[in-house]
C-alpha cells in the first residue's frame, strides 16, 4: 500500500495518521496531477513513534460521497465535542476542486460524508488548526493542479492559468484561511489571504519559487507563536514562517525539510510525550514513482531562539 500527505494528530494519547492513498491507475503524468487519482482514505494509528502500526481500513470511499467527481487528495481531521471531522479536497462533477467534510464518533472512522461540500470552499490541502481558545481555522490552497490560481478574481476561471498568475514580479498567490463555524461543517467567514512576508515585511514575488507558497499548509503552535509551514512545490522545500496570531502575517524563517526523493513534498508536525515530530513522504519504496509514495516520520528540533533546525531526510538533522 502506498500512502502520502500524512496529517498526524494525537487523540487520547495515541497517534493517528490521515494520509491520502496512492494507487497506480496508469494515467500519464502531467503538471495538472491527473496521475494522482486516489479513490479512498485509510487511517493508521500507533501508540508511540516507532511502535506497531494499525491500518484501520477504508475510512471513506469516493463512491460514498454524493457530490464526488474524482481525485481524493490530501485530507486533515479535527475533533470537537465527541465528533471527529475529516476534511478532504475532491473534484466535483464539474471537475472543480471543493473541500468536503465527513464525520465519525471514532478517530479511525468510518466517516460519513456531508451531502454537499463546504459552501464557498475551493482548491486543495485543507489543514485545520484548533487554537487554545477552542476556535478552529482551516488553511487551504494549492497552485497548478490545485486550481488556486483559477480563483484569484473570486470566481472560478475554467480556462485560467495552468500554473500560477504568470506574474513573476507581482506578489505570489497566497494560501487561504477561514475560521470554521461552531458546527465545524462550514466557514464562519469569507476566506482570507495568508500573508507570508520576508524580514522586511514584504510579500514574496511569484518568481521566488524557493520561498513562495505552492501547497501543503500546516499550522502548529510553539512557545506561544504560530508556525505556518508549507511546500514550495516545484522547488521541493518545506518552509515555515512565524506569526503572532492565526491570521498572520507570517514572517519567513527558513527550511523545515530539504527536498526528498520524488516530486511532491507534504508534511505535518505534532508533539507527543514532550518531543516534536515531522511526518512527511517520499518515493523511496517505489524507486521514484512520483504518485506512489510512502509516509515517514523523524524528530523535529528547535534551537534556543525557537527556530526549527532544518532536516535533511537522508543525512539526519543539521
Amino acid at each position: 500500500m502506498y500512502t502520502a500527505d500524512p496529517s498526524a494528530h494525537v487523540f487520547n494519547g495515541r497517534i493517528y495518521i490521515y494520509p491520502s492513498h496512492d494507487i497506480d491507475v496508469k494515467v500519464a503524468e502531467n503538471d495538472n496531477g491527473d496521475h494522482f487519482a486516489m479513490r479512498d482514505y485509510h487511517i493508521f494509528s500507533m501508540d508511540s513513534i516507532g511502535g506497531e502500526v494499525t491500518d484501520h481500513g477504508v475510512a471513506l470511499d469516493i463512491k460514498d460521497i454524493p457530490w464526488a467527481g474524482r481525485q481524493l487528495w490530501a485530507p486533515d481531521v479535527a475533533y470537537k465535542d465527541g465528533t471527529y471531522y475529516l476534511y478532504f479536497p475532491l473534484k466535483d462533477k464539474q471537475d472543480v476542486f471543493r473541500i468536503g467534510v465527513a464525520t465519525s464518533k471514532k478517530p479511525e472512522g468510518p466517516f460519513k460524508a456531508e451531502p454537499q461540500p463546504i459552501e464557498g470552499s475551493f482548491s486543495i490541502d485543507p489543514a485545520v488548526f484548533t487554537d487554545s481558545d477552542g476556535i478552529s481555522y482551516m488553511y487551504f490552497g494549492g497552485i497548478w493542479g490545485g486550481q488556486l490560481q483559477r480563483w484569484h478574481t473570486g470566481a472560478f476561471e475554467a480556462n485560467g492559468s495552468a500554473s500560477d498568475l504568470k506574474q513573476d514580479d507581482a506578489p505570489a498567490l497566497a494560501p487561504k484561511v477561514a475560521r470554521l463555524s461552531t458546527s465545524m461543517l462550514q466557514f464562519a467567514e469569507k476566506p482570507k489571504d495568508v500573508q507570508i512576508v520576508d524580514s522586511q515585511g514584504k510579500p514574496f514575488k511569484g518568481g521566488n519559487h524557493d520561498q513562495r507558497f505552492f501547497e501543503a499548509s500546516w499550522m502548529h503552535k510553539y512557545n506561544g507563536k504560530y508556525y505556518f509551514s508549507y511546500s514550495t512545490g516545484d522547488t521541493h522545500f518545506i518552509c515555515y514562517a512565524i506569526g503572532d496570531n492565526p491570521y498572520g502575517p507570517f514572517t519567513y524563517q527558513g527550511v523545515v525539510l530539504k527536498p526528498v526523493i520524488g516530486w511532491t513534498n507534504h508534511h505535518s508536525i505534532i508533539e507527543i510525550k514532550g518531543k516534536w515530530y515531522l511526518f512527511y513522504h517520499d518515493t523511496q519504496i517505489s524507486k521514484g514513482k512520483t504518485h506512489l509514495r510512502n509516509i515517514k516520520v523523524t524528530e523535529l528540533r528547535y534551537d534556543r531562539s525557537g527556530k526549527i533546525i532544518s532536516i535533511d531526510a537522508y543525512a539526519g538533522a543539521k
